[in-house]
């Protein structure tokens, strides 16, 4: 197993690849790091720390969680451990757990309409805080069961980018651990002991498709290790002359002569 510093440096390299390579942080920013309370958003936030301190330019951070009002939710444990960071934060209180329960009929995953309202709420108070980006604790596992997931079951070939503009065009998302492996955070998590949170409704649901494509991914990397870098870097190396979509490539244009 590795130790606690080879893991932590294997995160770094990841993050400071994906910083650079999207240019995702500039001078002045001001950067709202959504906190779930669960190990991929701790290690985000730590990440982006680190980077603060050693960045050759200045730029914010404010921690923000959004409480659900999901039953039994310890509503002490991110404030407990945000100030023991000394970390300028913002704890967004909606009652998205009601809405997303009384919505959702019986039998029925709640995943879809739980992230459109968390999403639209964090995008509203990121803009109240006076940032200008967001950052997501999405991480490459995520990038690549969202493919998959579009692939099979939406008819469409997209995933969640590491850098985007929200449809209101006023705000920059951000997805900084989008070249770090799960396992690497998970080992990461465990050597910090974060305060996890488990969630009620997301991840909750046996039957989720997303678990079934995360098993087969799984399995694949098993069988023939290194599969996700792999296909990691096929997400990076598109042909749309290659594929079939018109809007990308002008077939018509394409004659004998």
């Amino acid at each position: 197993m590795e130790t606690q510093k080879q893991v932590t440096k294997k995160l770094q390299r990841a993050v400071a690849e994906a910083i650079q390579q999207f240019s995702m942080i500039e001078a002045k920013d001001k950067i709202m790091v959504c906190l779930s309370g669960g190990k991929d958003s701790y290690t985000m936030l730590n990440m982006l720390l680190y980077f603060q301190k050693v960045a050759p330019i200045s730029f914010e951070i404010i921690a923000a969680n959004l409480d659900q009002k999901q039953p039994g939710f310890p509503e002490e444990v991110l404030p407990n451990y945000l100030s023991k960071l000394k970390v300028t934060y913002k704890i967004i209180e909606k009652n998205t757990y009601k809405v997303v329960m009384d919505k959702t009929p019986e039998g029925k995953t709640t995943c879809s309409l739980c992230s459109r309202l968390r999403r639209g709420t964090l995008y509203e108070a990121a803009k109240d805080l006076g940032c200008n980006k967001l950052a997501l604790g999405h991480h490459r596992n995520d990038i690549i069961e969202t493919f998959f997931l579009n692939f099979f079951f939406s008819g469409k070939m997209e995933t969640m980018p590491p850098k985007f503009k929200n449809d209101a065009g006023d705000l920059i998302v951000l997805r900084p651990l989008a070249y770090c492996k799960e396992s690497d955070i998970e080992t990461y998590s465990d050597y910090l002991s974060f305060p996890i949170i488990p969630c009620n409704l997301c991840g909750s649901q046996e039957n989720l498709q997303r678990k079934k494509v995360k098993q087969m991914i799984a399995d694949w990397e098993k069988e023939f290790p290194n599969r996700n870098a792999i296909m990691m870097n096929a997400l990076q190396n598109v042909s749309p002359s290659h594929l079939l979509d018109k809007s990308l490539y002008n077939f018509e244009e394409l004659n004998s002569n």
